[in-house]
This record gives C-alpha cells, sequence and structure tokens, in this order.
C-alpha cells in the first residue's frame, strides 16, 4: 500500500494555477442609482387588536365567522363563568342588608336608641335627686356621705348618657361604612359578570377567529382578531443599521409572496419609536396605494423603501472592490482607497479615490475559483 500525499501536490497546483491566473479590467462608468433598504413583513389592516377574554369559563355562544364586520359594543361571544353570577347574586344581597341597616329602623339602631332614652330617662331622675340632696345638705337634713352618693350616681348618668349617644353615631357609621363598602363590591362583581360577555372594542372586521363553542377560555386568551376593514397596511421589519435612512413619506415597492410578478406602490407612513426586541429590528408600516380585492391579512411580503436617488453617478462592478474598501488600478502596485456611499450585490457607487478614466483590474473572476477541500487529506493506494 502506498500512501501518497495531496497536500505537496495541491501545493504545487495552486503554485501553477497562481501562475495562470485570469484578470478583468474595466472602467468606472456612469449610471442612475436608486438606493433602497430592504424589509420583510406581513400585510395587516390598520388599528388591528386582539380581542381577549376577560374571565375563565367555557364559550357558550359564538357570533361571529371570518370576515364579519362588528360594531363597538357588540356582544360577539359569551363565557360561561359561574361564580361571577353567584358572586355577584351574593354582593347583591349583602348591599341589600347594608342598606336596611342604615335605616331608623334597624335593629341595632332602634336598640341604640332604646338605650339613649333609658339613659336619658336615668339622668333626668338623678339630676332632680341632686338637686333634692343639695337642698337637705344646706339645711343640715343629709349627711354629707348620702349626697356624696347622689352627687356620684349622677355624674354616672351622665356618663351612660353620653355613651349611649356615642354609640348610636358609632353605629350609624359603621352601618354607613358597610353599605358604602357593600355597593362598591356589588359594583365590582357586576362589572366582572359583564366580563361573561366578549364585546368588540372598536368597529372593523374579523380577520382570524381562534376559539370555537365549547372551547375553554382564560383570561387573556385570544377570541379573534379585528382591524379595520378597508385599510390594509403592510407592516414591516427595518435593520437596526438602516433605520437613520428612513424618514416619512418615502415610497416603497412592495410585493407579495403570494404572487411575486406584481408589484405594489406605497408610502412609509409611521416608524415604531423603539427597538422590538421580539423581532430584534424596528417596525415600519407602509400605506399601499393599491391592493387586489381578494387581498389576505398576515400574507408575507418584502418591501424596498427608497432612500436616495443618484444622478449620473460614478460607478464600477462590485466584484473590483476588495475588503475594506480598496481597488486595484492598472500598472499601479499598491490598492487604492476609495470612499463608497452605496453597495449592492452588483454595483459600487465610487464619491472619491479614483475618476471615469482610472482603469481597474480584478483577479475576482469566475474561472479563479478554485475548490480545495481535500488540501490536507491522504489517498492510499
Amino acid at each position: 500500500m502506498k500512501v501518497v500525499n495531496v497536500f505537496s501536490i495541491l501545493l504545487f497546483s495552486l503554485g501553477i494555477l497562481s501562475c495562470g491566473k485570469k484578470t478583468a479590467e474595466t472602467k468606472p462608468i456612469r449610471k442612475n442609482i436608486t438606493e433602497t433598504v430592504f424589509a420583510s413583513g406581513i400585510l395587516e389592516a390598520n388599528n388591528t387588536y386582539n380581542l381577549t377574554a376577560q374571565t375563565d369559563g367555557y364559550l357558550v355562544k359564538i357570533s361571529f365567522e371570518e370576515g364579519d364586520l362588528v360594531t363597538e359594543g357588540e356582544i360577539i361571544a359569551t363565557i360561561d363563568n359561574k361564580e361571577n353570577r353567584f358572586n355577584t347574586q351574593s354582593a347583591e344581597q349583602l348591599s341589600r342588608i347594608a342598606d336596611s341597616n342604615m335605616k331608623p329602623n334597624a335593629p341595632a339602631l332602634q336598640q341604640a336608641l332604646s338605650a339613649i332614652e333609658l339613659n336619658k330617662l336615668k339622668l333626668q331622675q338623678d339630676e332632680l335627686q341632686f338637686e333634692r340632696y343639695e337642698k337637705l345638705l344646706k339645711e343640715n337634713s343629709v349627711s354629707r356621705l348620702d349626697f356624696e352618693t347622689v352627687r356620684l350616681q349622677l355624674e354616672s348618668s351622665k356618663s351612660n348618657y353620653k355613651s349611649a349617644v356615642e354609640n348610636y353615631k358609632i353605629l350609624l357609621q359603621q352601618a354607613k361604612q358597610s353599605a358604602i363598602s357593600n355597593k362598591a363590591l356589588k359594583e365590582i362583581n357586576e362589572l366582572a359578570l359583564t366580563n361573561n360577555n366578549i364585546k368588540a372594542v372598536v368597529r372593523g372586521k374579523v380577520y382570524r377567529k381562534y376559539k370555537e363553542v365549547g372551547d375553554y377560555v382564560k383570561r387573556g386568551d385570544v377570541i379573534a382578531q379585528i382591524g379595520e376593514a378597508n385599510n390594509i397596511l403592510a407592516k414591516v421589519n427595518v435593520d437596526e443599521s438602516n433605520i437613520g435612512k428612513l424618514k416619512l413619506g418615502q415610497v416603497a415597492i412592495v410585493k407579495l409572496n403570494s404572487d411575486q410578478n406584481i408589484t405594489y406602490q406605497g408610502k412609509l407612513i409611521e416608524i415604531y419609536p423603539a427597538f422590538d426586541e421580539t423581532t430584534q429590528s424596528f417596525i415600519c408600516k407602509i400605506s399601499l396605494d393599491h391592493l387586489p380585492a381578494s387581498v389576505i391579512v398576515n400574507t408575507q411580503l418584502q418591501a424596498n423603501i427608497i432612500v436616495s436617488e443618484t444622478k449620473n453617478a460614478l460607478v464600477i462592478p462590485r466584484n473590483y472592490l476588495d475588503f475594506g474598501g480598496y481597488v486595484q488600478e492598472k500598472g499601479k502596485k499598491d490598492k487604492t482607497k476609495v470612499t463608497t456611499k452605496f453597495i449592492s450585490t452588483d454595483w459600487v457607487h465610487i464619491i472619491s479615490g479614483i475618476d471615469a478614466n482610472t482603469t481597474l483590474v480584478t483577479e475576482n473572476v469566475a474561472e479563479n475559483n478554485l475548490k480545495t477541500s481535500e488540501v490536507g487529506g491522504q489517498i492510499n493506494r
């Protein structure tokens, strides 16, 4: 078995080929060029929003289909949430009880008023008793001890009467607080009960239907996607390196992935101010001049937004520009640094460094491409 090292053979071959590499030469030419920013995205109805469930439960009714028009506040689906109904009923009963506890004939307030009356009568009796003993003391008809006992009894009655009055005020205040609290609870539960009915937020067209009758939904689950009926926009994602070139009003050429043989013209009408972390890009919207009647939202698309147009620009083929922005002039040993403005897959817009009379050469031609995947390999013979 004989082992032949291909590495040395390939090096020898490459040496021969390098001596015979083909070159091409050209001169810069003048062309009208258009610089565009590429963006991809989807068709989306303007003011599109997701209609979501606001409570948990089973969908027992859905009164819409995709393509239907809905009005603001229209009930288009119903969720069966028994807990909301039970809580509302309980809150209504508690609110009625709390309201009745504020009325003058409420048992607690009646009892407090009776206590006031009893203590008031006791106070009046003790005041009369005190006045009588005070006269008797002046006439030395009662002892000082008996007089002090009557006086202490009067002070106790005053205190009891005052306490009874304060107790009534406290009970009335508590009844009012309870009524306010239960009324708020009732309103909260009534609001929660209305969440069983899913209503359209604004007028629009149903573009997507996500749930069916019998589905169990949780709060926040999307029921439908709704947007304006006759205003379809292109929502596109733009790389952050190009966002600085965009301005409102710039013309955009759009192609739908469903039919790339047709182009649509539009204008850039909105640039979102914040970077979108999900798509790692900036989101923009393009208003299209016209679209077919059968257009489908969420259709993927590609757009080229025109950011500049230059008449009679100096350009060279892309393969004459080296990495780092250098070109090779014919007859010169060192490469020349050029300033560029626009670089596409085919052309380079030259700002300075060379002129229309400069002859350029390059070895970046198809004939010079050599596959060397076997370098370093071995062949067993």
